[in-house]
């Protein structure tokens, strides 16, 4: 945790509830493909809510760094596209935060799925640098590599 805090006094937003997903009937035979609704909801959102942030004892969802709004997910295509808001333009924890969604996604989705994650744009001064490294082959594979990211 950093000692002196970049955003001292962030807004903190009210969590959501997680869907109520009981099936109307019950048939092992039918096939069900995910929605993007559905499956951001359920999947992408829930793997990522929880995640603390570096700086403040609180998760991204409290923060609303992340949101169910900019999620995006085809199942057919096997793409999942997040971006997220960091609480302030010049956040240092930027480039953390993305990877720890990154790996996060990687290490729980299937393996047929792309993550694409970013920053959403004009949210940050060095948006184009974060989203560089984000993108970063050998960075992500150092992070998939920590076992505590």
């Amino acid at each position: 945790m950093a000692t002196t805090l970049e955003n001292a006094n962030p807004t903190i937003f009210q969590q959501k509830k997680e869907r109520d997903l009981r099936p109307e009937e019950e048939n092992e035979d039918l096939v069900d493909k995910i929605d993007e609704r559905e499956f951001s909801l359920t999947t992408v959102v829930n793997l990522i809510r929880s995640i603390n942030d570096p700086e403040h004892p609180l998760t991204l969802e409290q923060l609303n760094v992340i949101e169910q709004s900019l999620v995006e997910v085809d199942d057919t295509k096997s793409y999942v596209k997040v971006q997220f808001t960091p609480t302030i333009p010049h956040c240092s924890m930027a480039t953390l935060i993305g990877l720890a969604i990154r790996v996060q996604l990687l290490r729980s989705l299937p393996d047929r799925f792309k993550v694409d994650i970013s920053i959403t744009p004009g949210t940050h001064a060095s948006e184009d640098a974060v989203n560089k490294q984000l993108a970063d082959k050998e960075r992500v594979a150092a992070a998939l590599e920590t076992p505590t990211c």
